[in-house]
């Protein structure tokens, strides 16, 4: 893995940084680590929490079918 020095941070974001770090019981750098993934992008899924949200969605639609003609009149909607 990669190292990264970060110089200059303001005393201000280094504080706010450390209350965060304190609130979510992490390290200082694991903390960054944890934002880095957030702003990038790259958070991991949780595959059991995947499929519970499937499976609660699932669960609301499933009184409500839906025909190749409901989709079509949907998509045609507002168009001319």
């Amino acid at each position: 893995m990669a190292t990264i020095t970060v110089k200059n941070i303001p005393d201000r974001n280094y504080a706010i940084l450390r209350k965060l770090a304190a609130a979510h019981y992490r390290s200082i750098n694991s903390e960054i680590i944890h934002l880095i993934d957030k702003a990038t992008g790259s958070t991991r899924i949780d595959p059991a929490e995947h499929m519970l949200t499937a499976r609660k969605l699932r669960e609301k639609t499933r009184n409500h079918v839906i025909s190749d003609i409901d989709i079509f009149n949907a998509k045609s909607e507002g168009r001319l």
